[in-house]
Order: structure tokens, then C-alpha cells, then sequence
């Protein structure tokens, strides 16, 4: 039997290859968009542990029953509401990487054009990019570039406002971490005026007294050791999270700089020297 033999055109091995090597490569982009995400889901997890072994060991209930000012109480919630603030953050930084992503998956393949349609902003081919503050950047850029005509186009000004909208909201991790820090604090100057209040009606011959003033004392040490405690482990907790999420807001912003400076300034300068 002659052996059969089917010839496939070089192009269309070429397309194919580049279909899979595509695929690949958003499949990766994918996995990594959502790794903040799942670093804030560990982190969480671990410390949402830890809270089950201190509740387990009756800690919780004995910082709540000692603690007679209920500081304890409110840094807890403060924490609560800062991390949940953080988990939101870190949700529209991962939507955010993974829309700025897709873009340059659009923008890398050769666009030659770029046009606003109203608040969409689609290539010279009619592809729509996904909407995002990336997308929103670059529809500026379009704008800006068609009123000021035939001049370099600078991007420093719109950088910059694109870092405030990204960042400017990760501002309230540092504001709560201090303000947890500075409750703690605060807890321990009223456990020391609490302890030694009694200090001074004390009197040394009456037992009973002295008693009740060694009570109040140890009363006033707790108040203070554990608001001390409490906002240093609160404080600790919100500047790591934040500091996680500061470190993806910056690779936005990076990934965001390299993709407007190579492959959109330099398609909207060419076009206004054509």
C-alpha cells in the first residue's frame, strides 16, 4: 500500500499556532489577575484561625468579661469593617487587572487606530476594549490627543490621576490602622488611671480596703493590657493586608504605564504625523 501523504499549508499551521500560544498565554494572565485575591483569602483564612484557638481557650470571652470599657470590643469591630473594606478593594483590583490584561492582549496584536465611541473605546477593526479605569485612561488619551493636535503627547497629568483613582481609596487601611494603634493606646491610659484611682482613698490599716483596692487595681491592669493587645494585633492584621494590596495596586498601575507608553501613545503620535 502507498503511503498517504496530506500537506497542510504553512499559514495555516502558523494561525494555529498562534491560537494556542494566545490561549496560553490568557489562561496565565488569568491565574495571575486573580492572586491577590487568593492571597487575601489565605491570609484571611489563617487569621480567622486563629480567632476559632483563642475563642476555643475562652481568651475571647475573658478579654470581653475584664475589658470594662469595651474598647476590645470596638477595635474588634473597627477590624472587622477595614478588613471587609480591603476584601472589596482587593476584588475590584483583581476586576481591574484582569480587564487591563485583556487590553493588551487587544492592543499587542498590531492595532493601527484607535477611536472613542462614546464611552467605549474600540480599535481601527471595530473590537471593543474592556471597560476599565485602564480603558478609561486610554479613552483620555484619544481625546486629549484630538484636541491638542499635532504636538508629543505627554501622559504625566492623566498618570496621575489614574494613581489617585487607583490608590486613593487604599488610603483608609493606614487611617484605621493607626486609629486601632491609638485605641489601644487609649485603653491603656484608662487601665492606668483605673488602677491607680483607688491608690488614693487607700488606707493601709483597713484590710477590707485594701482588699477592694487591690481589685480595682488588677481591674484597671487588665482594661489596660488587653486594649493594648488588641490594638496591636488589629493594627498588625490591617497593614498587612494593605500592604498586599498596595503591591497589586502598584503592578496595575505598572502594567497600565508599559501598555499606554508602548502601544497606544505611539499609535495616537503616528497617526497625528500621518
Amino acid at each position: 500500500m502507498e503511503a498517504l501523504a496530506v500537506t497542510i499549508p504553512a499559514g495555516w499551521m502558523d494561525a494555529n499556532e498562534r491560537t494556542r500560544t494566545m490561549s496560553a498565554q490568557a489562561e496565565e494572565l488569568t491565574s495571575t489577575d486573580r492572586l491577590p485575591l487568593l492571597r487575601w483569602l489565605i491570609f484571611t483564612g489563617i487569621t480567622v484561625f486563629g480567632f476559632a484557638l483563642v475563642w476555643y481557650f475562652g481568651l475571647f470571652r475573658l478579654m470581653l468579661v475584664s475589658d470594662r470599657t469595651h474598647i476590645s470590643v470596638i477595635i474588634f469591630i473597627l477590624y472587622v469593617a477595614t478588613a471587609f473594606h480591603c476584601f472589596l478593594r482587593t476584588q475590584v483590583i483583581s476586576r481591574e487587572m484582569d480587564s487591563a490584561r485583556r487590553v493588551l492582549l487587544i492592543v499587542e496584536q498590531g492595532v493601527k487606530q484607535f477611536r472613542v465611541v462614546g464611552d467605549q473605546v474600540e480599535t481601527g477593526t471595530g473590537q471593543r476594549l474592556p471597560k476599565g479605569h485602564v480603558t478609561n485612561h486610554i479613552r483620555n488619551l484619544i481625546l486629549k490627543s484630538g484636541l491638542q493636535g499635532a504636538h508629543r503627547l505627554d501622559q504625566t497629568l492623566l498618570l496621575r490621576g489614574l494613581a489617585d483613582v487607583l490608590r486613593g481609596p487604599n488610603q483608609l487601611g493606614s487611617f484605621s490602622s493607626d486609629n486601632l494603634m491609638k485605641l489601644g493606646l487609649l485603653g491603656t491610659i484608662v487601665g492606668f488611671i483605673m488602677m491607680l484611682a483607688p491608690i488614693a482613698g487607700l488606707d493601709a490599716a483597713d484590710k477590707a480596703s485594701v482588699r477592694n483596692s487591690m481589685g480595682l487595681m488588677s481591674d484597671g491592669m487588665a482594661v489596660a493590657m488587653y486594649t493594648t493587645l488588641s490594638g496591636l494585633i488589629g493594627s498588625i492584621l490591617i497593614k498587612a493586608q494593605y500592604y498586599m494590596l498596595d503591591g497589586a495596586t502598584a503592578k496595575l498601575f505598572s502594567l497600565a504605564t508599559d501598555l499606554t507608553e508602548v502601544f497606544v501613545v505611539s499609535v495616537l503620535e503616528r497617526g497625528q504625523d500621518g
